[in-house]
């Protein structure tokens, strides 16, 4: 362990980025604080304070390599417990504008499962880290500063029933990982400094969810069906196995631009039926439910661009959602999130305060590759707002060919998964031997996708 440099920590929430930034703390600071306004401890279904939790998510590419250096023996864990891992394209069926991808073995690893499963045995893990600490229940005030609000010296919080009034969390370090409804940007400015700018892509999703209890197994060898969202088939869907061996499958239905999968029983069975993949109608229609459709709508993906900001409090860090919320149909947040606690580790091995330029500087690197990835393909749905500029259409246009080329080609879809993934940058896809193979390949005659059903009103 590195020598212990401050004296307390606080993290503001306790989601999956709060987790990994706390395990990283405790390496240099003998006191660690999670506050959180949800209760934590045993706590084993969706939360308040997660209200996308209960939609598809799952561990992939980058991103479990990270949460498994980190948390070492954490998929046995969660293998353990009845979940099934397998590869990123190999073990699951990809589709594409209605046609399935050839599989390949990418070497990288997809653990889909529920967030509170994920979040359960991650916050664990750090439960058992001594010098952690959990503070729930707590309602996060504001900040606490020196007189010139040069430097933020702890965090004033608050029972949530009110029971007590506000107190006071010195800290050497606070670090806010509250997600999209961060403070912060409100607390700098009543300190005093501005606001960061924000770069916004209005999506309009919607995810509608629903559990079933399936008579047949779908899925085989594979791990999930995944309808991927494109310009020309814009509704989709993640079907996949809950943990266990009793038949429960998750689905999550996506839709954009106010195209938003129903709530009522018969309205999201009717959306499952326009979806260009048959097979995950065929499975559920006679499926028994567990539960009704629920609904989470994301309106923007939203950058906030902290590493502009030429005054900024020391002592203060923002990490996760709070700094980059992403669309959540490409799957990055999780592993973004595990990548900034890799950049806070080497920041915190320079110094016990890292200063927040450098800090934000070293996340910014690693968010722009996921999040141009994420905008452009954004920007190929007519109805979002944004400049498409000739590189744009042109990048839209290049992957649109390299879809349709993978449905034939399986070293395309690992090209495009190990991307995906995080684990190459985009720029891979442009090697000129796959430029080559998307070329020939994109021209090859293809399965032609199943009709669209069209949904009653």
């Amino acid at each position: 362990m590195p020598d212990q440099l401050g004296n307390r920590a606080v993290v503001l929430g306790g989601s999956l980025a709060g987790l990994l930034a706390a395990d990283v703390l405790a390496e240099v600071y003998p006191e660690v604080l999670v506050v959180d306004r949800d209760e934590l401890a045993g706590v084993e279904g969706p939360r308040r304070g997660v209200p996308h939790g209960r939609h598809a998510h799952g561990l992939v590419g980058r991103g479990q390599q990270i949460f498994e250096e980190r948390f070492s023996g954490l998929m046995q864990e969660l293998e353990t417990a009845g979940v099934r891992p397998g590869d990123f394209s190999g073990d699951i069926r990809w589709y594409f504008n209605g046609m399935r991808l050839r599989p390949a073995q990418t070497g990288l690893l997809s653990v889909p499962c529920t967030r509170p499963v994920i979040e359960r045995f991650v916050r664990g893990r750090v439960e058992k880290v001594p010098n952690v600490r959990f503070i729930e229940q707590y309602d996060i005030v504001g900040l606490e500063s020196t007189p010139d609000a040069g430097r933020i010296t702890g965090v004033r919080v608050q029972t949530r029933d009110g029971s007590a009034g506000p107190e006071v969390l010195d800290a050497d370090l606070v670090i806010d990982t509250t997600g999209r409804g961060s403070r912060t940007p409100a607390w700098l400015e009543e300190l005093g400094y501005s606001r960061p700018s924000e770069d916004r892509v209005k999506v309009d999703l919607a995810y509608t969810t629903r559990h079933y209890r399936v008579p047949r197994d779908p899925f085989g060898s594979d791990i999930a069906i995944i309808a991927a969202a494109t310009p020309s088939h814009p509704r989709g869907a993640f079907y996949y196995r809950l943990p266990g061996e009793d038949g429960r499958v998750e689905l999550s239905l996506t839709g954009v631009l106010g195209d938003h999968p129903p709530t009522d029983p018969d309205g999201f069975l009717e959306f499952v039926r326009s979806l260009p993949v048959p097979e995950i109608y065929e499975s559920i229609r006679e499926a028994e439910p567990i539960d009704d459709p629920v609904m989470f709508r994301f309106p923007a993906s939203v950058r906030r661009r902290y590493e502009r900001l030429t005054r900024f409090p020391e002592g203060l860090l923002v990490m996760g959602d709070a700094v980059c919320s992403f669309n959540p149909v490409y799957a990055q947040g999780m592993a973004v999130a595990a990548i900034e606690s890799q950049v806070l580790a080497d920041q915190l091995r320079k110094a016990h305060v890292p200063p927040a330029r450098d800090f934000f500087q070293a996340i910014s690197r690693q968010i722009d590759s996921p999040w141009d990835f994420a905008a452009t393909a954004d920007l190929g749905y007519p109805g979002v707002e944004g400049r498409r500029t000739a590189k744009v259409r042109m990048i839209n246009g290049y992957v649109a060919r390299l879809q349709r080329a993978a449905v034939h080609d399986d070293s395309l879809t690992n090209a495009f998964m190990r991307v995906a993934g995080l684990v190459d940058e985009p720029t891979a896809l442009l090697r000129p031997g796959r430029v080559l193979r998307t070329l020939r390949q994109s021209g090859r005659r293809s399965p032609a996708p199943a009709p669209l059903a069209v949904v009653a009103d």
